[in-house]
């Protein structure tokens, strides 16, 4: 640690746009459109605009679990948002949500179109609209909230801290990687004591919560996030959240819902935008890019 670059903050923060590494033509410290961009409008009723990353991989496999189940309602459009082209900044994107993140969900099934965002707040939409994966029981119900909730606070650490300075910053830092590695590592304990008692987030049933935490810490213990993560983090040590993400792996609508938006992994698994079910067997990106 005595080797650390010393930093002295100034007295006032100013905004340097070259020191933001692999993000810095993304972030920025002001909301509001960079341009004008209207968004695309598809046949159904919902109109989704995200990438596949895990916070837009919750919303597709909960559209894909609702289908499997006949809700013939939760047909979507899912487009494509380059976020590291900007897309997120479009004068159109950021009126359905301000803050500028994906996924974002219009849902146009009323007389007057629904604005929905941030992952959570769209689970929760869906659930209630189509009577799905969200206990009604008062008990049951709070525990299933309580653990999306617990997800929503958590994932930034995961995501924003320990993926961040693990992957993506400009240059390996002990002290936050420390710190981070420390906290995820915490909240893994934290599932694998839960899952030690129960088949499920919420209990015996499947609900929003896991749909909301598989995409994180299921990727996670996966090993499709960060590199070497998973051996950097022992993730071996938790044999119960294993057991989970392999449970929900094996269902065809998380396998469905995780190619969704996808641009990264191999072409066959990638289904850049859906239109519709018969897209997942003729428009994967290996079969886009032979025909082209």
């Amino acid at each position: 640690m005595s080797d650390a670059p010393v930093y002295t903050p100034p007295a006032v923060w100013a905004w340097n746009k070259e020191n933001g590494g692999r993000f810095a033509s993304t972030n920025r410290p002001i909301a509001g459109a960079t341009h004008e961009k209207e968004l695309p409008v598809g046949k159904h009723p919902l109109q989704l605009h995200s990438l596949g990353t895990p916070n837009g991989v919750k919303v597709t496999v909960m559209l894909e679990e609702l289908l499997a189940l006949g809700h013939s309602g939760a047909e979507y459009d899912a487009w494509l948002i380059k976020i590291g082209d900007g897309d997120q900044f479009g004068s159109g994107f950021v009126g359905i949500n301000p803050n500028s993140k994906i996924p974002a969900l219009l849902d146009r099934s009323g007389p007057k179109p629904v604005r929905v965002f941030e992952s959570g707040a769209i689970l929760m939409y869906l659930a209630e609209k189509f009577g799905e994966f969200l206990p009604t029981e008062p008990a049951a119900r709070a525990e299933c909230l309580s653990w999306l909730f617990w997800q929503m606070g958590s994932a930034p650490y995961l995501g924003g801290g320990f993926g961040h300075f693990y992957a993506y910053a400009p240059f390996k830092m002990e002290y936050p990687i420390d710190r981070f590695a420390m906290e995820t590592k915490r909240q893994l304990d934290v599932l694998d004591r839960r899952l030690a008692e129960s088949d499920y987030l919420g209990g015996a049933d499947y609900t929003i919560a896991d749909i909301a935490v598989w995409p994180w810490y299921g990727g996670l213990v996966k090993g499709w996030m960060y590199g070497d993560s998973a051996n950097f983090l022992s993730v071996h040590e938790y044999k119960h959240v294993l057991r989970w993400a392999d449970a929900i792996y094996a269902r065809p609508a998380v396998k469905r819902g995780r190619m969704v938006n996808r641009m990264q992994g191999e072409l066959s698994g990638q289904l850049r935008e859906r239109h519709d079910a018969s897209d997942f067997d003729t428009k994967t990106q290996d079969k886009v890019e032979a025909a082209s």
